[in-house]
């Protein structure tokens, strides 16, 4: 039975020369369950003991010796993250996306966990990469995208992840995984496997995978969409992406915002089951010497919501208030019966 679709989403980038004064924007609408709650939280960079672990969604993984400083828009009842920044101009965001192999429900890595352990852990937009592949190769992905525990919805993931010299595609099917890098122009991705056949980065046994799964014949140009997309799910040029290309001047943060806010092309979503309930816009200089602005809403609706600046600096002062408590094993959401997730 073929699993029920994602709700439409997407993440934007911009980058010279279609971004104004030399800028890098970026921007992510969250579309998730209209009642669930979303937060604005900051962790402070620190430094971890020697063989501790770092307690995820569902599973626990090794931590490292030293994470960055990190601001995350994030379901309250979840570790990982729908997208964020760290201190050093990464940005990340993740597209829940159908595949032709359906996804994990077995406990593992959420492609939201990957979000914040990409950014705790990446400097740069490559690093972030690497540290996101190496995790998904080791841990898998899985696991129920929602609180609701009446039915497990489970994805796999795309990431755009973007610095202040460039962007990567990244897209994903179980643990194999293919990626592309953007150095210039506009880029989206939304809730279909977008990448074809430009990759610059890829799982090592990815093309021979499709070969035993009778998906590629080996013959023809390997084009990562067509090979691993659902029969029925055609290629379909991303909204965001496409009132970008439309600006005929350079696009600044409040193009992004705008974009984001846009409801007649339905890139801000407002359905009866689903609601953009967290947005996020930044803008990276492409020198490193000036300041990252990264602009939150942290509440439903862009087209109604305020997006509040954030920028990184010493001494943050945190609000605890607005932050979800953390139960750690007796949480909820990490209980099996009530996620009734197998496994």
């Amino acid at each position: 039975m073929a699993a029920a679709p994602p709700p439409p989403s997407c993440c934007l980038v911009a980058l010279p020369p279609h971004a104004k004064d030399g800028l890098v924007v970026f921007g992510k609408n969250s579309a998730r369950p209209r009642d669930e709650v979303q937060e604005v939280v900051y962790f402070p960079a620190a430094d971890h003991e020697p063989e501790s672990k770092v307690e995820c969604t569902y599973i626990s993984v090794d931590q490292v010796p030293k994470t960055h400083a990190i601001v995350i828009s994030r379901p309250a009842w979840l570790w990982g993250a729908e997208m964020g920044a760290n201190e050093h101009g990464v940005c990340i965001a993740n597209e829940a996306v159908n595949a032709r192999e359906p996804a994990a429900e077995t406990e593992a890595l959420l492609g939201m966990d990957l979000v914040r352990l990409g950014l705790e852990r990446g400097s740069t937009a490559k690093e972030a990469l690497d540290v996101i592949v190496a995790l998904l190769e080791e841990h898998g992905q899985g696991g129920n995208y929602y609180e609701d525990a009446g039915s497990c919805h489970s994805f796999q993931s795309a990431y755009l992840i973007v610095d202040h010299e460039e962007a990567w595609v990244l897209e994903t099917v179980g643990k194999y995984w293919a990626a592309e890098k953007v150095t210039e122009g506009v880029r989206c991705i939304c809730n279909q496997l977008s990448l074809t056949t430009k990759i610059d980065a890829e799982h090592p046994e990815l093309r021979s995978y499709a070969q035993r799964q009778g998906w590629w014949t080996g013959e023809d140009e390997f084009n990562f969409s067509e090979v691993f997309s659902p029969a029925d799910d055609h290629l379909h040029c991303c909204a965001g992406k496409d009132s970008l290309e439309k600006q005929e001047e350079g696009i600044t943060v409040q193009t992004m915002i705008d974009i984001l806010r846009d409801k007649a092309s339905g890139v801000c979503i407002d359905s009866e089951s689903f609601l953009t309930t967290a947005s996020m816009a930044s803008v990276l200089p492409q020198s490193r010497g000036s300041p990252c602005i990264h602009y939150f809403t942290g509440t439903p609706d862009p087209s109604r919501s305020i997006f509040k600046p954030f920028i990184f600096v010493d001494d943050v002062k945190l609000v605890p208030k607005a932050q979800s408590p953390c139960f750690g094993d007796d949480d909820p959401a990490r209980n099996q019966d009530f996620k009734k997730i197998p496994r």
